[in-house]
């Protein structure tokens, strides 16, 4: 591989789900795999196969779909025969595949958490890279909690680990701790002092606890690492990790002092972002760097004067380098198929003539019911039209009713896939209370809402209004999301959507995935 190439290592898959409420089922992670491949992600973690029936299912599924396309396919495994065995089992039928192997080697998790000595976390090291190796040739070590690991004792172990096998070592930031000139020195260490490490990868793992995963990641790239591991939206455990947006843009845009390239299709970054967003229910801030609602708008008369003037002296990046999608005025309802299309594409959206269609059809609709349409709405126009989980249950009518000294009701009409119509009608608190209730009981589907949120997609009163809602059922955190001009309707819809995803999902009682980096 060429020195001034940077291997991206996502790991939103396995990571990135760790964040509480992201779970996803593997028809989910197979479309988001599928967009990291598009995106041109060197190495995808798909997953924790030892975690449980899905998660291994997950994984064998990416694996085969996925690991010949010029991607390779990770799994994550404990030092632990079983974990090693199970995680090589699940990425067999991949060409491009490899596993990462994890201990904790830091004072504090040696003494709490293994109980093990440095001769026994060497030696449990050592035998586990060498089975792995005997599973796949691409094998890559990560000494857990390294960055508060001491400097001779991580020396010791990644030398141990090279000479086993090891192709990749990673070095993490586990708990966020470091700052960016202590992991240049982590990396600047290893890199003297470890006697074989040129037969070696050195990777970034860097969580953003104290707000520096990707400064630190960046400083270990200029301390010589070639490998940063991130995910898309920074999503991972508590604070999260290393945004892989921020790292790709960061070197594309200082290409001049890093002299670093990667192989990212920059232009599928807020595609890929919003389709993480959508089946996460994780919303990005709006003043989320790269891929923010607000990421490109200008709003001090100052700024404004500059831009016009020259784009440069408010603007290091042009919005079009990432596929951003703001308040771009675009068509309206006399515009044709082709211009129609021609826009889909400039947005990072391949669509198939079915589902085409329905879209324009929904975006002539659209054109009907406000003034002005914009880059985002079309884009929640082709996010409604993919299908999140097979529908189950499909909305037929919807009713509200609610005032001053009124009781509050809905009236839902829903159709079971190959039965007849359903109709209901139920109370609640206020008008979007009882459509959720009328939809539990015409489903029977019970569910406790966590998360309620609607937010503008654009500008004016006529704006679509977004509507994400998170709900548990049986020990299962489920996600859906709609936009409409109406937002009961929107509500309407996204509740809907995840009641079928619970009622399609037979993991209903998957074990938590292990703490790791």
């Amino acid at each position: 591989m060429p020195s001034d190439r940077v291997i991206i290592f996502d790991t939103t898959l396995r990571d990135g789900e760790q964040s509480p409420g992201c779970s996803m089922h593997t028809a989910e992670k197979l479309e988001i795999a599928s967009a990291l491949v598009e995106l041109g992600v060197d190495v995808i973690e798909a997953g924790f196969p030892i975690a449980s029936p899905g998660d291994f299912e997950a994984v064998q599924a990416i694996a085969r779909q996925f690991g010949d396309r010029g991607t390779t396919i990770c799994g994550l495994a404990r030092c632990r025969n079983e974990d090693i065995d199970r995680a090589g089992a699940a990425l067999k039928d991949a060409m491009h595949r490899r596993i990462h192997v994890f201990l904790a080697t830091s004072s504090i998790h040696r003494q709490h958490k293994l109980k093990m000595d440095k001769p026994e976390i060497i030696q449990r090291a050592v035998e586990s890279v060498q089975r792995a190796k005997g599973l796949c040739d691409d094998i890559e070590f990560s000494p857990e909690d390294a960055a508060r690991t001491e400097l001779d004792f991580l020396t010791e172990v990644v030398e141990k680990a090279i000479d086993a096998g090891a192709t990749t070592v990673n070095i993490p930031d586990t708990v966020g701790y470091a700052t960016p000139s202590q992991y240049f020195a982590v990396i600047s260490h290893l890199k003297q002092h470890v006697r074989n490490i040129e037969r070696a990868v050195i990777s970034t793992h860097c969580h953003d606890d104290l707000g520096l995963a990707v400064a630190n990641s960046l400083a270990g790239l200029e301390a010589g690492a070639r490998q940063v591991e991130c995910t898309i939206n920074g999503l991972g455990e508590r604070a999260g990790n290393a945004a892989l947006e921020e790292i790709v843009m960061a070197l594309a845009t200082r290409q001049d002092y890093y002299h670093l390239e990667t192989r990212i299709n920059a232009k599928r970054l807020c595609a890929t972002s919003r389709l993480v967003s959508k089946i996460t229910g994780m919303l990005v801030q709006r003043n989320k760097a790269i891929v923010g609602q607000n990421a490109f708008a200008h709003e001090a008369g100052i700024h404004q004067h500059g831009m016009l003037q020259e784009r440069t002296t408010y603007e290091i990046m042009r919005p079009e380098d990432v596929g951003f999608t703001g308040s771009n005025l675009v068509l309206g309802k006399h515009s044709g198929r082709h211009a129609f299309r021609d826009r889909l594409v400039h947005l990072g959206y391949d669509l198939d003539e079915p589902t085409l269609e329905k879209v324009f059809g929904d975006f002539i609709a659209l054109c009907d019911k406000k003034k002005n349409v914009y880059d985002a709405d079309i884009a929640a126009i082709v996010e409604n039209q993919v299908v999140d989980a097979p529908d189950r249950w499909k909305l037929i009518s919807f009713h509200t009713s609610a005032g001053t000294g009124s009781v509050p009701t809905a009236t839902i009409q829903l159709q079971e896939e190959g039965k007849s119509v359903i109709c209901d009608a139920v109370i609640g608190d206020g008008p979007i209370d009882a459509v959720f209730n009328a939809l539990e009981r015409i489903t029977g589907v019970k569910a406790r809402l966590q998360n309620f949120q609607v937010r503008s997609l654009t500008v004016g009163t006529d704006s679509q209004g977004e509507v994400l809602v998170e709900i548990a059922c049986n020990n299962q955190v489920y996600h859906g999301k709609a936009a409409s001009t109406d937002i009961i309707e929107a509500s309407t819809h996204a509740y809907l959507r995840a009641l079928n995803k619970a009622a399609a999902n037979p993991y209903t009682n998957r074990p938590l995935h292990a703490q790791h980096e």
